[in-house]
C-alpha cells in the first residue's frame, strides 16, 4: 500500500467528505415584500426538519440564474439581503423580517465566499464586498437583517452581489438541531433569483476546497517525496 501525507490525505478526506455531506433544500416564497425604505425583498422559506439532517453547522448558496434577472456590473448576480435560521414558522415577507433567529451565524469570520463574474460594463468589485472584492463587508452587506434597499445604483445598501455562479457558505458557530427550525433567504429585487440558485445545508463545516488538479498536484509531490527518502 502506497504511502500519502497526512496533510494531503487530510485535504483529500476534507474535499470529499464536505461534498458529499451536502443536502439540496426545497424553499417557498412567502407572501410581500420586505426590507428598508425602499422595499424589494422577496424571501424564501425553506422547512429544515424533513431534509433528512439531525443538525447541521453549515449552509451554502450558490447562484446558478443563468444571467436571468438582475441587474449589472456591481450587481451581478443573485443580490442576498440576509439570511436566518429561526423557530418562527412565517406566512410572509414581514414575519421573516421581525423573526427572532438563532444566533449562530459569524458573519465576520464565518463566511467563505467566492465572488462570480459580473455583466458587462464591469465595476472594480461586487457590491457589498471588502476593497479586495473577494470577501463580504457586512457592514454594507448587513447579511444578519433583512434590511436591503433595493437599489441598483446610489443609495443602495444592506445586501451583497454574489455576481453570476458566485458561491457563499455560512459556517455556523454551534451544530443546530433541525427540529422545528425554518431558513430564510431574502432576494432584492424580487425577481427569481433564489429560485434559480441552489442553496444546501450541511452537517459539517465548509472550507475553500482545492481544486482537482491541486489536490492531485499535492498528492504527486507528497509521492515523489516519499521515494526520494527511500
Amino acid at each position: 500500500m502506497r504511502w500519502i501525507p497526512k496533510a494531503v490525505a487530510g485535504a483529500a478526506l476534507l474535499a470529499l467528505a464536505g461534498a458529499a455531506q451536502a443536502v439540496p433544500v426545497s424553499l417557498t416564497k412567502l407572501t410581500g415584500l420586505t426590507g428598508g425604505v425602499v422595499a424589494g425583498t422577496a424571501v424564501y422559506k425553506a422547512d429544515l426538519s424533513s431534509v433528512g439532517l439531525g443538525a447541521i453547522l453549515s449552509v451554502g448558496i450558490r447562484d446558478n440564474s443563468g444571467l436571468l434577472g438582475g441587474a449589472t456590473g456591481q450587481f451581478s448576480g443573485f443580490d442576498l439581503d440576509g439570511i436566518k435560521l429561526s423557530m418562527t414558522d412565517c406566512a410572509d415577507a414581514d414575519c421573516a423580517k421581525t423573526a427572532v433567529g438563532l444566533s449562530v451565524f459569524d458573519f465576520a469570520s464565518g463566511v467563505v465566499f467566492a465572488p462570480g463574474s459580473q455583466r458587462a460594463p464591469a465595476d472594480p468589485k461586487l457590491f457589498g464586498t471588502d476593497a479586495t472584492g473577494a470577501a463580504v463587508d457586512n457592514a454594507v452587506a448587513t447579511l444578519g437583517l433583512f434590511d436591503a434597499e433595493s437599489i441598483a445604483g446610489p443609495g443602495a445598501f444592506g445586501f451583497l452581489s454574489m455576481g453570476d455562479n458566485g458561491v457563499i457558505d455560512f459556517n455556523l458557530t454551534a451544530a443546530t438541531s433541525t427540529a422545528g427550525l425554518f431558513l430564510y433567504i431574502g432576494e432584492v429585487g424580487d425577481n427569481g433569483e433564489v429560485a434559480a440558485g441552489e442553496i444546501v445545508v450541511r452537517d459539517r463545516g465548509t472550507v475553500p476546497e482545492p481544486s482537482g488538479l491541486v489536490l492531485a498536484g499535492l498528492l504527486a509531490a507528497g509521492l515523489a517525496s516519499r521515494r526520494r527518502r527511500h
